[in-house]
């Protein structure tokens, strides 16, 4: 029979054995823990990982996101109404016309002024007074340009076409002026026949060359007056 001390002995690995099992079970504990985390990250995640998130982004003009463009190309540039009040305009003789620079309203020289002279007919006053209301929903700049035709003129008041056309233009940037527009939103230039439309060589070509047209910029984001 083996005495205490003996025995003592040869129980102590097996104590301490069970003793150094106990941080399995922790171990195996946190384990299980962080396997669960993952798991439910898994689950929260979108399908399809970072792609299916960037074609859902490049896609936000077909959901209804008004900030984005076709294709997500970017912030949809800011509307200021002067196309469709533009394009409602009526009026014998002025046409209307979206180009690069902006939006073109194009007034027939006979509207306005008698030949060779730059002084506005009670007729032109009515024709430039019935643009207010259109040109009261921009807020961009106004460039008034007249054009002439190939015709020279030579008067102690206009020595040539650029002192017409130029005349032209500020008699109705003037006119526009008293009806309320913003001088500071216009300007005033002459182009004289540089700028054809038509051949000058007929009579109906040189009266389309005769005119003069407001050319409506807006104003880029962040720009002051």
């Amino acid at each position: 029979m083996l005495d205490r001390d003996t025995r003592h002995t040869l129980e102590l690995p097996a104590a301490q054995g069970e003793s150094d099992e106990s941080w399995l079970t922790s171990y195996l504990d946190v384990l299980t823990l962080l396997i669960t985390l993952f798991v439910l990250l898994l689950a929260l995640a979108p399908p399809g990982g970072q792609e299916a998130q960037e074609s859902t982004r490049l896609s936000g003009a077909g959901t209804g996101d008004p900030l984005m463009g076709p294709h997500g190309a970017g912030l949809m540039p800011r509307q200021n109404g002067v196309q469709p009040a533009m394009a409602a305009l009526d009026i014998p003789g002025v046409s209307v016309s979206q180009g690069r620079e902006g939006v073109t309203l194009r007034i027939d020289d006979s509207l306005l002024f008698p030949s060779g002279e730059a002084v506005l007919t009670a007729q032109g006053q009515d024709v430039v007074e019935s643009l207010i209301d259109a040109l009261a929903t921009f807020d961009g700049q106004i460039s008034v340009e007249g054009h002439t035709d190939n015709i020279p003129i030579a008067t102690p008041r206009f020595p040539s076409n650029w002192e017409l056309s130029a005349g032209r233009a500020i008699a109705v940037m003037r006119h526009l002026e008293r009806q309320g527009v913003a001088i500071s939103r216009m300007r005033a230039v002459g182009y004289a026949d540089t700028q054809p439309m038509e051949s000058n060589a007929t009579p109906a070509g040189r009266a389309a060359n005769r005119r003069v047209e407001l050319l409506l910029r807006q104003q880029p984001e962040g720009e002051n007056n």
